[in-house]
Formats: C-alpha cells, structure tokens, sequence
C-alpha cells in the first residue's frame, strides 16, 4: 500500500544514492562545477531527506497510516541514507573510517536482532535514544558534507549515542 508516509520513505531511497554520486563526484563534478557547489547540493538533498525522514513518521502516526510495508521501508530508507552519507565522506577523507565502521556494525547488529525478536513474535520498537541516535548522525553528516568545524567531533558524539542506543535496543531484547 502506497500511502504519503510510504511515498516519502521511497523518496529517500531514490535520493540516497544520488547524494552518495554527488559525494563521490565531488572533484570531478560535470560541467566544470565547483566543488563547493557539489557540498551545496549534496547537504540540501540530505536535508530533503531527512526531512522525509521525520515527516514520514509523524505523518503514519498523525493520520493512523501505519503499514507493514512501511515498517520495512523506512528503516531501510534510513540505513540506505546514512550509508551513501558515511560513504561518500569516507571516500573524501572526511570521515573517520572507525567512526564509520563501529556506526554501521551497530546498525546491521540491531537490524539483526530486530529479524530475531520478530520470528520470537517480539517487537522491538524505536525509542527515544533511537531517535536520538539518527537525529546525531544526521547533524554529524551535515557537518562532514559542508566541512564545517567540529565536524569530526559530531561524528564522535554520534558513534558513542549510536552505540549506547544499541545498548539500549539489546538489553530491552533480553528483558523480553
């Protein structure tokens, strides 16, 4: 069932892997564009993204359009946007590939252990430290994308409330 919060976690699949080209072509941009436009782009589609991201939930919530097919999707469209993100900067040096590497076995962990706990007919649903966990990332990459100061730092601050949330998603598991 495609619905307006379906249709916008779909969006976000289709810009991820155009912001992930954009980061990637960052120095060999077409047209002779200059890099800094490239950053421009690429964070003003990350911000449309992530605005998807917020409004997606909010709208499921509000109008009671809540689907399966959403329960999947959204999550995916998240992890497919951090991952073009992380990627794309890490292939510029402009982001720690430790930082990276411990954010995204965190993320295919928890992922896992979600498949686990619903073949159990557990549910392990988002909370707030899961909404703070992306809300960091999502301000760490927009820092990295325009190479702003403290960019480096975010990064940090998201991989240890990254990893505290998993924390967190694996003891409310063993709890259940």
């Amino acid at each position: 069932m495609i619905n307006t919060p379906n249709a916008l976690a779909f969006a976000r699949i289709i810009i991820s892997p155009l912001i992930f080209w954009i980061l990637l072509s960052r120095n060999d941009a077409p047209f002779g564009i200059h890099p800094t436009w490239m950053d421009f782009f690429a964070a003003f589609l990350f911000v449309l993204a992530g605005l998807t991201d917020f409004f997606d939930g909010f709208i499921a919530r509000a109008w009671n359009e809540k689907t399966k097919l959403g329960s999947i999707i959204d999550p995916l469209a998240d992890k497919m946007l951090t991952l073009a993100a992380f990627l794309g900067l890490m292939s510029q040096d402009a982001a720690s590939p430790w930082a990276i590497f411990l954010i995204l076995t965190r993320e295919f962990f928890i992922t896992g252990l979600r498949v686990v706990a619903v073949s159990e007919g557990k549910e392990i649903s988002a909370n707030l430290m899961g909404k703070l966990k992306t809300a960091t990332q999502l301000v760490a990459i927009g820092f990295m994308i325009m190479h702003w100061p403290f960019a480096s730092a975010l990064l940090w601050i998201a991989v240890l409330i990254t990893l505290y949330s998993g924390y967190e998603y694996t003891k409310e598991y063993l709890k259940n």
